[in-house]
C-alpha cells in the first residue's frame, strides 16, 4: 500500500507539470513566417515581436540576427541567433531539427528590422547541434552557425561569452534583455506598426522554474525568466538573445529555447538554454 501511494504521488505530480512546446517549426515556425511575411507586404512594416515588450530600432540590439529557415520540405519557418563572431552565430538547436522537421538553409540578417527583405542577408547550411541535443525534452538546445565573413557596423555587433567569475553565476535575480522577430502576444495578428522588440525580464531559480516544467526539462543547464505580468519571448524568437550588460559590454546569458505549450502570456515562465553551460563547448567551435 504505502509503494502504491508513493507511485500515485508521483503520476500526480508528472501530471501537474506543464507541457512544454514541442516541434517548433510546424507548430510555430511555420506560421508565424507566413505571417510576417504577409505583414511586410501589405505595410510599411519594421520587423516583428516579444510579448510584453517595447518596440525598437535595428541598432538597439545589433547582436540580434534574424533567421530566415528553409525547411527540407521547402517551407519556410523563422527564428533568430545571437552574433559571436565575424563568422559564427549562436542559436538553439531546434531551429535547425526539431524532432520532426529539419532545416536545409538559414538565411541569417544582419542589422535589420525587416525579416524578409532588407539589412545584410548571408546563407549557411553549416550548423553543427549540440550532440546531447534531446528532441523530446528540450535539453542542450543549443547550435553553432557557420557562415561567411560579415563585418562589423553601427547596426551589426557581436555579443561576447560570460567568463572569470560570471561562468559561476546562476544569476537569479537579475533582470536581463530578451529581443525577437517573434509575436507580441498570443492572439497578435497582422500590425501596421510592427518592429523588432526586446522586454526586461528577471531570471528566477531553476528550483522555482521546475515547479512548472518539471526536472526532465529544467536541467543545471537550463536558465529560465518570470513570466509574471505576462512578458517573455515568444513564437519566433526561439534561438535569440538573452543578454545583460557587464563591463560595458552586452553578455549573453540564455538562448530562447522553450514555454509552455498553452502561450506566451499566461504568466509563467520562459526557458533559455544556459549559455554559462556551454561556454567551451561554445568557445571550442569560434
Amino acid at each position: 500500500m504505502k509503494y502504491l501511494l508513493i507511485v500515485c504521488a508521483l503520476a500526480a505530480l508528472a501530471l501537474a507539470e506543464e507541457p512544454i512546446a514541442l516541434h517548433y517549426h510546424e507548430s510555430v515556425g511555420i506560421p508565424e513566417a507566413a505571417r510576417i511575411k504577409q505583414a511586410e507586404l501589405a505595410t510599411d512594416f519594421d520587423g516583428s515581436r516579444i510579448v510584453g515588450g517595447s518596440q525598437t530600432g535595428a541598432g538597439t540590439h545589433p547582436h540580434l540576427i534574424g533567421l530566415v529557415i528553409t525547411l527540407t520540405t521547402g517551407q519556410t519557418s523563422v527564428c533568430g541567433s545571437t552574433m559571436l563572431t565575424n563568422t559564427r552565430s549562436v542559436t538553439a538547436a531546434h531551429c535547425w531539427f526539431d524532432g520532426r522537421n529539419q532545416a536545409r538553409q538559414f538565411t541569417l540578417v544582419f542589422g535589420s528590422g525587416t525579416l524578409f527583405t532588407g539589412g545584410t542577408r548571408v546563407t549557411s547550411s553549416s550548423v553543427q547541434m549540440h550532440a546531447s541535443w534531446n528532441t523530446n525534452n528540450l535539453n542542450n538546445d543549443v547550435a553553432i552557425i557557420s557562415f561567411n565573413w560579415v563585418g562589423y557596423t553601427n547596426v551589426i555587433q557581436r555579443a561576447i561569452l560570460p567568463s572569470g567569475t560570471l561562468l559561476n553565476n546562476n544569476f537569479a535575480g537579475t533582470w536581463a534583455h530578451a529581443a525577437g522577430y517573434g509575436r507580441n502576444s498570443d492572439s497578435s495578428g497582422i500590425s501596421n506598426n510592427q518592429a523588432k522588440h526586446h522586454v526586461w525580464l528577471q531570471v528566477i531559480t531553476n528550483a522555482v522554474c521546475a515547479q512548472t516544467y518539471g526536472t526532465s526539462s529544467v536541467i543545471a543547464s537550463t536558465l529560465c525568466t518570470s513570466g509574471a505580468g505576462g512578458v517573455g519571448t515568444c513564437g519566433g524568437d526561439s534561438g535569440g538573445p538573452l543578454v545583460i550588460t557587464s563591463g560595458g559590454q552586452r553578455v549573453l546569458i540564455g538562448v530562447t529555447s522553450f514555454g509552455s505549450a498553452r502561450g506566451c502570456q499566461i504568466g509563467l515562465p520562459a526557458a533559455f538554454a544556459r549559455v554559462t553551460s556551454f561556454a567551451s563547448w561554445i568557445n571550442a567551435r569560434i
